[in-house]
């Protein structure tokens, strides 16, 4: 088994060309990457996630009708020049702060939805020969450090790839990837010995969820390149990372923090309140409107 040493990571990979059809008709015009948790759109707080852990390179895998999250990373100069004529400060310097620097993003199309494996194919070209990560923005975790950030630090110590992973109700194995453990190495991280993608669950290995971060070696891109569809009629990046795992270690990393799901209305939902009571600004006065919810 081989361990790739580890290599700086710069650059990750961001699936955003999904439809987002459970969020109609809220996502018929608006990606669903750009609906709002407080004040940010979900695909910000995924770069901020990013930018913490030191990444340099934002690639966004796209789509048809996606247009607004390339806009929402560029300058916006009617917008920016009125702030600063109208001695907005803050408002002007929290938009500055908020973009890639220049040459620091790149945008490719997956012209068809034939899966996560498919879309990060897709990005092969401007990933290069490189260790990358990936980040699915619909997956939002909140913790300090972000989680991206905890598993570079285990990344940089023990090489290979590092997949994000939590438990999750064992009637809910049958949405997620599915991660069977191994050895342990400390309280956190674990070898993987096994993958699996959407099992029933009588098929799981354990309720351990491939949890929608990971940091993966180039050489995932040639399994994606001869992977046939899987579950779903769909080309899974679960089932190249169990062809790569005959051939370079994988670890799973259990990361401090609490992921909402904001594919989901539920978890949406969720997410907002979280947010929005870890405001200094915004939860003195929402936490007694939640209370008189409670109350009723």
């Amino acid at each position: 088994m081989n361990t790739p040493s580890p290599r700086k990571v710069r650059k990750v990979v961001l699936p955003v060309a999904g439809l987002g059809t459970r969020f109609l008709p809220a996502t018929k015009v608006i990606p669903k990457e750009m609906l709002t948790v407080v004040d940010k759109p979900v695909i910000q707080y995924a770069v901020e996630e990013a930018v913490e852990a030191g990444i340099e390179h934002f690639v966004f895998v796209t789509g048809r009708g996606k247009g607004a999250i390339e806009d929402h990373f560029d300058m916006a100069y009617e917008l920016e020049a009125t702030l600063k004529a109208r001695g907005k400060t803050a408002a002007f310097e929290m938009l500055e702060g908020s973009r890639p620097v220049a040459g620091g993003a790149s945008f490719v199309r997956q012209q068809e939805p034939l899966g996560l494996g498919h879309a990060v194919w897709c990005a092969r070209e401007l990933v290069g020969d490189e260790p990358f990560a990936v980040t699915l923005p619909d997956m939002l975790i909140h913790g300090r450090p972000g989680a991206l950030a905890q598993m570079i630090e285990t990344y940089n110590a023990r090489g290979g790839n590092i997949i994000a992973t939590e438990e999750v109700p064992e009637s809910h194995v049958d949405r997620y990837g599915i991660l069977a453990l191994g050895e342990s190495y400390d309280e956190d991280t674990h070898r993987i010995t096994g993958m699996v993608e959407k099992p029933k669950l009588e098929d799981a290995p354990s309720n351990l969820i491939i949890s929608g971060r990971y940091i993966l070696q180039p050489e995932i891109f040639d399994k994606l390149e001869k992977q046939e569809p899987g579950a779903g009629g769909e080309i899974q990046l679960t089932d190249s990372m169990i062809a790569l795992l005959k051939e370079q270690d994988f670890f799973a990393y259990r990361f401090k923090g609490t992921t909402y799901d904001c594919g989901d209305k539920v978890g949406y939902l969720a997410a907002n309140l979280a947010y929005a009571l870890d405001r200094d600004d915004i939860a003195p006065a929402f936490k007694p409107i939640l209370q008189s919810f409670a109350a009723k």
